[in-house]
């Protein structure tokens, strides 16, 4: 067991205007299961950056241990080559039976270590990496959001095996898998950095009470200053009036006054002077010395949507519906059969690969054939919503634009999946890459209003100076918020939002959970952050080769 020490650090990036880190010391305790937490652009992934000796730095960070990062890169051409060829190169001096063990641990047999990564499943393949991770010894472990895309199960899987685990810093935004496996955190605040033993949930109940407690201290300090400045003002005014009062005088009005007094009026006026001086300096100390009170309070802004209502209460049915690809062998799944209503928050789960992105693409499809059927419904759409683009939406994601990638998607499918008229859809793909150019190229392509857009990504906690930068050198919390603020802006009768929480921190998170309370929209989302969906969802869908196992399953209805 040993200490990490980190003492005066400050670090900022070429051409930044502001510190990532000033002046920051702290220290962890290297058998700690040290959860990180903070706003995305904070400096989480930096922080471990600057641990693994990749940038320079001024301070120091004093350590007996190596650092190891996770997820480990891994090239496109080691997609076609098993796990067991690469590890080498990823982990020099593994040993096949600790990998084996690790592997038994996570739930997997070790065959996987000779099947071509590629074919592997995304949390088969984070599962193989984890293992090499935590079969050596002496290092400390900095782990970088190991659940993106792993679906429920695989994540459950995962968090039990951390749990059993220690040594290791974890970036998560996932709340309830930060509860399940650390036993500290580290927390980037807005001013400040805090250690505290505990998880997410006790972490932030103890927050809750120190900013309701600095919330009331600052209403009292509120009151003493406004005061203390009415009190320097009638000081000011008096002083002012004497000041007045030292040259001239009217001999008939003023009879106590002769040319001897000036002297004695200056000396008064001089110290009443410094009197004033003195209260303005208290009154200045004052909020100095207060104003850190509030300095870290997280005070979300609510954020607002516009959904359409829709002239039918009923947006999708499908009935026995099933889905697949040309070069496939078999179906994603089969037999569904769900409608969603207006005002449903529908979260569709499910093992990785069994359909969930294509279900949303083909409704997708089935709506861009139904406007391409009946050109009238979009002239009558153009007429009461002037910006409404070619697409279903001033925003629905790459995959409705003509000439994109996934327009020419073609699906096997069976049954019937049916949508209302006219039915206007906003969608975010969680794919990002195709993020590239200025915010103000971005919001012209889209028919988006500049600076309310810009207004939105301010409140979800987006500096300024990024707005400079081109999105494709966005980080990939900051491109998702991209995504989910033009979404916000899109007034729509349905909003398909695929993974839109993938490395969104968890502040963020709750804004958006309070949002979609508050206006009710009407949704399908596929997420697997376990808090949200319990928050959110009024409906669960589980996709399975067997789609009859639906939760919550309502009869269809005739559109």
């Amino acid at each position: 067991m040993s200490q990490i020490r980190v003492n005066n650090l400050t670090f900022y990036y070429e051409g930044s205007f502001d510190n990532i880190f000033d002046n920051t010391s702290f220290s962890i305790d290297t058998n700690w299961k040290l959860g990180f937490i903070g706003r995305n652009g904070k400096g989480k992934t930096t922080f471990l950056n600057l641990l693994l000796g990749k940038y320079e730095y001024i301070g120091s960070i004093q350590s007996s241990v190596e650092f190891e990062y996770f997820p480990y890169g891994i090239p496109r051409e080691y997609l076609e080559r098993p796990a067991a060829e690469f590890a080498e190169e990823l982990k020099p001096g593994w040993e096949e039976w600790r990998i084996f063990c690790e592997l038994n641990q996570l739930g997997l047999e070790g065959d996987v270590m000779y099947r071509p990564f590629g074919t592997l499943s995304f949390g088969e393949r984070t599962k193989i990496l984890l293992a090499l991770l935590f079969s050596g010894e002496n290092h400390f472990l900095l782990i970088d959001e190991p659940t993106n895309h792993l679906d429920q199960e695989a994540r459950e899987t995962v968090k039990e095996y951390l749990a059993r685990k220690k040594g290791f810093i974890l970036v998560s935004h996932d709340r309830d898998f930060l509860d399940g496996c650390i036993d500290h955190v580290l927390v980037l605040n807005r001013q400040t950095i805090e250690v505290q033993a505990g998880n997410f949930s006790s972490w932030q109940e103890n927050k809750q009470r120190k900013d309701a407690f600095a919330q009331k201290e600052n209403e009292k300090h509120r009151k003493e200053i406004s005061k203390l400045k009415a009190a320097s003002k009638q000081a000011r005014q008096w002083a002012d009036k004497n000041e007045g009062m030292k040259i001239g005088f009217n001999p008939s009005k003023e009879h106590d006054r002769f040319i001897g007094t000036r002297p004695y009026i200056g000396a008064k006026t001089k110290k009443m002077q410094s009197r004033v001086k003195q209260m303005e300096n208290r009154i200045q100390q004052e909020i100095h010395e207060k104003e850190g009170l509030l300095k870290d309070i997280e005070t979300p802004v609510s954020l607002k949507l516009n959904p359409l209502r829709h002239e039918k209460n009923t947006c999708i049915i499908a009935s026995h519906y099933g889905l697949g690809y040309p070069d496939g062998e078999k179906l994603l799944f089969e037999d569904l059969s769900f409608s969603v209503s207006q005002g449903e928050r529908i979260f569709i789960q499910g093992a990785n690969g069994c359909g969930k992105s294509s279900l949303l693409k083909a409704i997708l499809q089935t709506q861009r054939l139904q406007r391409q059927q009946a050109p009238a419904c979009k002239d009558t759409a153009q007429k009461r919503l002037p910006w409404l683009q070619s697409s279903t939406s001033p925003f629905a994601g790459e995959a409705d634009k003509p000439g994109s990638q996934e327009e020419g998607i073609h699906f096997l499918e069976q049954g019937e999946l049916k949508l209302a008229s006219g039915l206007i859809i906003s969608y975010i793909n969680q794919d990002t890459s195709f993020l590239q150019g200025s915010v103000k190229d971005f919001c012209w392509k889209q028919g988006l209003e500049e600076s309310v857009f810009c207004a939105i990504l301010r409140q979800l906690d987006m500096e300024r100076v990024q707005f400079e930068k081109n999105m494709e050198n966005y980080s990939e919390g900051q491109k998702k918020k991209v995504l989910i603020a033009a979404s916000l802006l899109t007034p729509a009768h349905l909003y398909l939002w695929d993974e839109p929480l993938n490395y969104i921190d968890l502040f963020s998170r709750m804004q958006i959970e309070e949002l979609l309370l508050a206006y009710k929209p009407t949704m399908l989302i596929v997420d697997h952050d376990v808090r949200f969906q319990q928050q959110i969802a009024t409906r669960v869908i589980q996709l399975s080769k067997d789609s009859r196992k639906i939760a919550g399953r309502r009869s269809a209805a005739n559109i």
